[in-house]
C-alpha cells in the first residue's frame, strides 16, 4: 500500500498537520481514540492556546525556532477555527483560554477538519521496521492482529514526548530521530512538582499561597502548593522547567512586597499579640507554624524593632531550598528536550537530512510554559508540516 502522507501520533499536533496535509494521509495511534491529552487537559475543558503567546514562552536550545511557525500560525487563527465550530470558550488568568463545555469538543473539531481533508485515522496500530530508501519511507503497520506493509512519501512524527506515560507516551520519536540519524537533546520533564526526600513539607500537604518561585534566574509569580512529597502548584510547576537536578530554589511567600509597612503598623496598633499571630492574618497559619522555629517568630509584634521585621520579611522573601528531585514523567504535563532543531527546518519542521520526514509538537525540542502555550506550538507546528507538505509537488 502506498500513501503520501504517513502520519505517527493521533494527538494535538499530529491531527493538525493531518487536517492541512492535504491528499493521501493515514495517520496512526496505538490508543483506541485520538486526541486523550486533549481530552483530560486543563480538568476535561482543555487550555487550547493562550492569548499572549509569543516565542517568549518557550524554551529550546535554540530560542529562535518557533519563531516562524509561531507568527504563520497564531493563537488568533486557532482562537477563529474554535469560534467556527461555535465552541464557547472563556479566558482565566494570565490569557488562559478554555473550552466552556468540554474538551471532547476540540477533538471533535480536529476530527472533523480531518474529515474534511479525507485523512485516514488508524487506531490501535502499531509500527515497525521504519525504513527509508531514499525515494519513499516503507514501515510494517499492525492493526487488528493483522501487518500492512506500507509506503509513504512523507513521514511526520507526532508522537510526542514521555510525559504521563499512563497515557500511552514512549521514547519513539526519539528512537526514529536516532535511527535516521538526528540528535536528540536529553528529555527530562518539564511542568512537574518538585519533591524533598525528607518530606519536610508532609506537614503542610494541602496549604497554598501566592508565592514568586525562583530557578536559575527565571521567576514566577502564582499560586504555590504544598504536598505529601514536596512542592507544586503553578508556580512550582513553571519553575520546573528551568530547574535541573542539584540545583535550588528560591520561594518568596510574600511576593506583594508591603508587609513590612503591615507589620510596623500592627505593632502600633496590636501591640500585645503575638508575631505569630500577626503574620497568620497576611499568609497561611500552617506555614508561620511550620516557620516560627527555623525564623524564629518568637514573642509580641511590639517587641520587634524595624531591622527584626525587615529581616523577617527578607527571609519570607528569599527563602532558599533544596529539591531532591520531581515526581517524574508520571506527572510531568511535558517533556524537556527532544529532537535537536538544528536539524529541523523552522519553516517546515522538515529534517534538513531526510527529504519528506517531519517532526513536529512535543517531540521536538521545544517547550512552553503552563497556560496553553503548548498546545499552541502543536497547532502551530502541525500546521507549518502540513502546509508544506501540502505545497510540495508529488
Amino acid at each position: 500500500m502506498h500513501i503520501q502522507t504517513l502520519i505517527l501520533g493521533a494527538g494535538a499536533a499530529g491531527m493538525m498537520a493531518a487536517a492541512h496535509a492535504g491528499p493521501g494521509v493515514v495517520i496512526i495511534d496505538h490508543a483506541k481514540a485520538p486526541g486523550e491529552k486533549i481530552r483530560i487537559s486543563g480538568g476535561g475543558r482543555c487550555n487550547f492556546t493562550n492569548m499572549g503567546t509569543t516565542h517568549a514562552q518557550f524554551l529550546s536550545q535554540n530560542p529562535h525556532f518557533a519563531k516562524s511557525a509561531l507568527k504563520r500560525y497564531t493563537q488568533w487563527d486557532f482562537i477563529n477555527l474554535v469560534s467556527d465550530y461555535g465552541i464557547a470558550w472563556h479566558e482565566k488568568t494570565l490569557g488562559q483560554l478554555f473550552c466552556d463545555e468540554t474538551a471532547k469538543d476540540i477533538v471533535a473539531m480536529l476530527r472533523s477538519e480531518m474529515d474534511k481533508a479525507d485523512a485516514q485515522l488508524w487506531l490501535n496500530t502499531g509500527i515497525s521496521n521504519i525504513a527509508h530508501d531514499g525515494t519513499h519511507f516503507a514501515a510494517t503497520l499492525t492493526r487488528d492482529g493483522r501487518d500492512t506493509q506500507i509506503t509513504a512519501t512523507n513521514l511526520v512524527v507526532a508522537t510526542g514526548g514521555k510525559s504521563i506515560p499512563k497515557m500511552g507516551a514512549t521514547g519513539l520519536a526519539y528512537q526514529i530521530a536516532d535511527h535516521f540519524g538526528l540528535d536528540v537533546i536529553t528529555p527530562r520533564p518539564g511542568l512537574v512538582p518538585l519533591t524533598f526526600s525528607d518530606d519536610k513539607f508532609k506537614p503542610l500537604a494541602g496549604v497554598a499561597t501566592p508565592a514568586r518561585v525562583t530557578a536559575n534566574g527565571t521567576s514566577f509569580d502564582e499560586a504555590l502548593l504544598f504536598t505529601h512529597r514536596g512542592l507544586s502548584g503553578p508556580a512550582i510547576l513553571q519553575a520546573s522547567s528551568y530547574w535541573h537536578e542539584g540545583d535550588p530554589i528560591t520561594v518568596n511567600v510574600i511576593p506583594a512586597a508591603d508587609l513590612f509597612d503591615k507589620l510596623r503598623g500592627a505593632r502600633e496598633t496590636s501591640g500585645k499579640k503575638a508575631l505569630t499571630n500577626i503574620l497568620s492574618m497576611h499568609l497561611p497559619a500552617r506555614l508561620i507554624d511550620f516557620l516560627k522555629d527555623d525564623m524564629n517568630l518568637t514573642g509580641n509584634i511590639a517587641d520587634q524593632s524595624d531591622a527584626r521585621l525587615q529581616a523577617i520579611c527578607d527571609a519570607l522573601s528569599a527563602w532558599p531550598l533544596l529539591p531532591s528531585g520531581s515526581e517524574g514523567y508520571r506527572t510531568a504535563e511535558v517533556t524537556l528536550g527532544g529532537v535537536n532543531t538544528d536539524g529541523l527546518s523552522s519553516k517546515t519542521m522538515e529534517a534538513k537530512s531526510i527529504p519528506g520526514l517531519y517532526f513536529i509538537g512535543e517531540a521536538v525540542d521545544v517547550t512552553g510554559w503552563l497556560g496553553g502555550y503548548n498546545f499552541q506550538w502543536a497547532w502551530s507546528s502541525g500546521w507549518a508540516a502540513g502546509q508544506a507538505i501540502r505545497s510540495t509537488p508529488t
